[in-house]
């Protein structure tokens, strides 16, 4: 099983930090902050919590006064090497969060954020200053999506999705979206694949609340370039697997008729918890035609209800007469984000947005 995330806060990332911090300023206490930073239920602590914890004691160890306390974590964040495992030290921008929030230290923060984000990224530390004062912290964003940093213009898009992961939803955006188109306007054309990819996940995130608008943006982009074409799709991708009529037409995806599917058949009708089910189908088009193929899985929750997941199996054209035969295998094997359970499930084939065949499958209790 892959090592927790939580885990990279350890010990030994803590001691480097406050190693680090001590070289800057003498008087920090680094066997001191590394056992209160782990002292309590640490092991319990999911990994949130754990940033917070070790925020709250560089607080406790750092000069009381803020501004010289972020001036000396600002100077730590450049001395790490550009490789370093960001995620063990989130604790730095989360100082920003809790600690910087005066009106008196806003630039001070805004330069600290600026700062760490290229090895610790502030997309979690600035919701809470948008929160504060939206129309200031947008403005900031704004001009961060002109920065030679790919990094800090990316913290522009990710800062301000509405739903990112981990991160507080912005239900100001999720009413209205538009500061934040504001801000994917500017980096809709960005040359680095790290900020493209924060668009489209920023865009995908609007289109679960505001679909008309998305599709609107996105006719009114697509065809610029192909780095804005790629943010359009990959940002359209809930709508593609939805099965928007739009958003298929868009793509040329909205032949439905030209495709026909046969021998669609599973290797089991029945499989046990952990195992893979098989299965295998043929494709023929009547004309040449682009084609999405996806396959739906309508899960049995432990309540008896079904719920229904959508999975891409590959996006072509193919020619008149054409035949495919494809064969893909799905996996019941429990994961941190799934637990399966017995009953039975179905399977759909769904050929640009149309559902065409489905098939019922029984999934049993695991041998003992």
């Amino acid at each position: 099983m892959p090592e927790l995330m939580k885990n990279k806060i350890n010990e030994q990332s803590l001691y480097e930090l406050a190693t680090r911090i001590n070289q800057i300023d003498p008087s920090f206490a680094v066997r001191a902050f590394v056992s209160d930073g782990l002292r309590g239920p640490w092991e319990t602590l999911p990994l949130k919590a754990r940033i917070r914890k070790i925020a709250l004691t560089l607080g406790q160890s750092l000069p009381q006064d803020y501004r010289r306390a972020v001036s000396i974590l600002s100077q730590v964040a450049a001395g790490y090497p550009p490789t370093v495992n960001g995620l063990s030290l989130l604790c730095l921008p989360d100082f920003v969060e809790v600690f910087g929030q005066k009106e008196a230290d806003w630039d001070i923060s805004m330069a600290a954020l600026e700062q760490m984000t290229p090895i610790a990224t502030g997309e979690f530390a600035v919701r809470a200053f948008i929160l504060n004062d939206e129309p200031r912290m947008m403005r900031q964003m704004e001009r961060w999506t002109q920065h030679p940093s790919e990094h800090v213009r990316r913290l522009a898009s990710e800062g301000c999705r509405p739903l990112l992961p981990w991160g507080q939803v912005l239900n100001c955006f999720r009413q209205d979206p538009l500061p934040v188109l504001k801000i994917l306007e500017l980096l809709k054309a960005d040359p680095a694949p790290y900020v493209q990819k924060s668009v489209a996940n920023n865009l995908n995130d609007l289109s679960k609340t505001h679909p008309e608008l998305v599709l609107q943006t996105a006719y009114r982009w697509y065809g610029e370039n192909e780095i804005t074409n790629w943010i359009v799709k990959h940002g359209c991708r809930t709508l593609l697997k939805t099965g928007n009529a739009q958003a298929l037409a868009l793509f040329g995806l909205a032949d439905q008729e030209s495709v026909k599917v046969a021998d669609f058949r599973l290797s089991s009708a029945s499989i046990q918890l952990g195992e893979d089910l098989n299965f295998s189908f043929q494709i023929e088009a009547h004309k040449a035609v682009k084609v999405r193929l996806e396959y739906a899985i309508d899960y049995v929750r432990a309540s008896g209800k079904r719920s229904r997941k959508i999975f891409k199996i590959s996006e072509l054209t193919i020619k008149e007469k054409e035949k495919r035969t494809y064969a893909r295998k799905h996996s019941f094997a429990d994961t941190s984000v799934r637990k399966h359970v017995p009953g039975r499930h179905s399977i759909t084939l769904i050929v640009n947005g149309a559902k065409l065949k489905t098939l019922d499958f029984e999934v049993m209790a695991a041998m003992i």
